[in-house]
Formats: structure tokens, C-alpha cells, sequence
């Protein structure tokens, strides 16, 4: 069984709860649940590629600065950003400065809005990424997959950047493709009742 960790209300967590109190309610209400809203979704994978290499703690303090940054995430607006934004965003004290990642979501913006007129929506593409139950690792005992790894390469082979295996898996994690919540964790059931509740929006075959 994985690690979890009782909080002061008595409810058990996962353990990586116990970092920092800002991450209870991250936790709680969104880490796992599944999400079909675009925007959302863009979101996450925007804001895990800028965790690379940093701890989630400092990319969820600056998550509204990140936002209206990045004009919500809305990628429609992100593509149309210029030399001039990269310029802005580097000297954002509120995001991570990294040109190599605002390069990468704004080329990432662009890349969303190809995949929405091909696809559909991004909802319909990443979800058809969804792992089965029998290919499901224990919880928390690995960074990446077999579908995490086929995920990253079909993104990159479209052009999208800084989506590496293990980032990607983390948005897996995150936008509810995979309920990676500990089997002692009180919200694993409440994950895993609102993913039965869930309606796939991948196209079936």
C-alpha cells in the first residue's frame, strides 16, 4: 500500500500531502479528478511542463500569476503571442522565467489550435491515452508508463515541446487520465466514483 498520511481533520492522504499545507486542498478537489474542458487541460499540461525541474509547491503558489499571464491559458491567445510577450514573460516575476518553456507554450498554443480543428478538441485526443485497469502501475510507484511514454511521442511527432514521458504522466495524473491517488487515501473512492461518472470524450473505434 502506498504511503498516506493523516491530516488534522483525521482524513487520510496521500503522503505527498504532508510537503506543505497549500497542497490539501490541490489535492482534495482537483488532483485526479478527470477533466474534458480544453482550456483546463491546456492548463495543466502547460503548468507541469514549467514544473520540470522544480517542485510542484512553487508552480501552485504561482498559479494566478501564471494565468494572467497567459491570458487563462486560453491557447487562441496564447498563439498569437509575439517576440514581444516571450520578452514580457521573462521579466514576470510571478512565473517561472525559463525562455525555453514560454517559448514552448506558446508554440504549444499553436499546436492545441491545429489539434482542435483536426481533432476536435485536445479532450478527444488526450483521452484517448486513457490506460486500461490492467495496465495501471500501484499508485504512485512509478514517473512514467508505457502509455505516458506513446502519449510524449505522439505530441512531440505533432510538434509540441517540453512533453517528455514523465511530465506527461504527471498530467496524466493530474487531469484525471489515471486515478494515481494511494489505495489508503480517503479521495481515491472520490476519484474514482466522479472517473464512473465521467463520460470519455475520446472517439471510440
Amino acid at each position: 500500500m502506498t504511503s498516506t498520511v493523516k491530516g488534522e481533520d483525521g482524513k487520510a492522504r496521500c503522503f505527498w500531502c504532508s510537503a506543505t499545507p497549500e497542497y490539501i486542498d490541490y489535492h482534495d478537489n482537483e488532483w485526479g479528478y478527470p477533466v474534458d474542458d480544453d482550456i483546463r487541460l491546456f492548463e495543466k499540461l502547460t503548468l507541469e511542463s514549467f514544473q520540470s525541474g522544480l517542485s510542484w509547491r512553487t508552480i501552485l503558489a504561482k498559479r494566478d500569476n501564471f494565468r494572467k499571464a497567459f491570458k487563462h491559458f486560453d491557447f487562441k491567445k496564447v498563439a498569437k503571442f509575439t517576440e514581444k510577450d516571450v520578452e514580457r514573460l521573462l521579466q514576470d516575476e510571478g512565473i517561472v522565467r525559463h525562455r525555453g518553456k514560454i517559448e514552448a507554450a506558446i508554440n504549444n498554443a499553436k499546436q492545441a489550435c491545429e489539434m482542435v480543428k483536426q481533432e476536435g478538441s485536445l479532450a478527444a485526443f488526450f483521452w484517448q491515452f486513457e490506460p486500461s485497469a490492467a495496465d495501471l502501475p500501484e499508485p504512485q510507484t512509478v514517473s512514467t508508463t508505457d502509455q505516458s511514454v506513446l502519449f510524449s511521442k505522439t505530441l512531440k511527432k505533432r510538434g509540441w515541446k517540453f512533453v517528455g514521458p514523465t511530465t506527461v504522466y504527471a498530467f496524466m495524473q493530474a487531469a484525471g487520465l489515471v486515478n494515481d491517488h494511494a489505495e489508503g487515501c480517503v479521495f481515491r473512492k472520490k476519484v474514482a466514483q466522479a472517473r464512473k461518472q465521467f463520460k470519455s470524450p475520446a472517439p471510440t473505434a
